[in-house]
């Protein structure tokens, strides 16, 4: 497998950027703010009687609006690879996570997506609101193997409804130069499931800079579906097969995002 740790430093290093650069990246968050409230506040009226399938079209709305003011403001696009790796019946999606961008994109694939989300979330005005009618799955962190049970058990209630799982393996964001850290969590889900798990490659990280407001830039995130992990393996196969795929991939990727900022 494909080192990771020979990509660079541990985090993506910042750019100078033009001033139109910044200019452009900072409109984009008062755009996202005025957009995010807009439909927060609008939406209120609706909200009590919104089923879970319909919060999460909502999120799909939402995040295909935050994507094209991303593209006519920051000039940043993206591009979907391996579609056909995407069955059309319940999966698990397990994702590289590199920055904020990609919490905003994987609903306009699958809305029907449920998230397993940290319990702080759920006390956030009308956003945290909004999560649960959705039907996420709230996470105790502090509660140990009783938290990761509960976590199951929603997420077969949720499979049955014919939703799919989205997953960060590792749990939080990590920079592409990181070495891989996939958590037991994933592996929980896939065992207790019985459902495929899709990996997910990307390398959003080189164009939405974790830790810089103002750094995001112009370019093409590339997000690969990559064949799909049949159910039945065993935990420790499972989770080679996964960092495997994954981490492999998203060299490649990463790669391909730095030459963008070669000239």
């Amino acid at each position: 497998m494909s080192d990771p740790t020979d990509l660079g430093p541990p985090d993506v290093p910042a750019l100078p950027g033009s001033f139109g650069q910044r200019l452009r990246a900072g409109l984009f968050t008062v755009a996202f703010v005025v957009w995010t409230t807009i439909l927060c506040i609008g939406w209120l009226p609706y909200a009590p009687f919104s089923s879970g399938r319909q919060m999460r079209r909502l999120a799909s709305f939402w995040q295909r609006g935050t994507l094209s003011l991303l593209r006519w403001i920051v000039g940043l696009r993206h591009e979907v690879k391996g579609l056909e790796n995407l069955p059309s019946t319940p999966v698990i999606l397990a994702s590289k996570h590199q920055s904020e961008w990609e919490t905003l994109f994987f609903h306009t694939v699958r809305p029907d997506i449920v998230i397993p989300l940290k319990q702080e979330l759920r006390k956030v005005p009308i956003f945290g609101w909004y999560l649960g009618i959705g039907q996420n799955i709230f996470l105790d962190r502090a509660g140990g193997s009783k938290a990761l049970r509960g976590m199951i058990q929603d997420a077969r209630a949720a499979i049955a409804d014919g939703c799919s799982i989205f997953i960060y393996p590792e749990g939080t964001r990590r920079p592409p130069s990181a070495p891989a850290d996939y958590k037991p969590g994933v592996a929980a889900l896939y065992s207790g499931l019985d459902v495929p798990v899709v990996p997910v490659a990307l390398n959003s990280a080189r164009f939405w800079r974790r830790g810089q407001p103002l750094g995001k830039y112009p370019g093409i995130v590339t997000v690969e579906f990559l064949e799909p992990i049949p159910p039945g393996l065993d935990r420790k196969s499972f989770m080679r097969i996964l960092e495997e795929r994954i981490e492999t991939r998203m060299a490649v990727l990463e790669r391909e995002a730095a030459r963008q900022f070669e000239h």
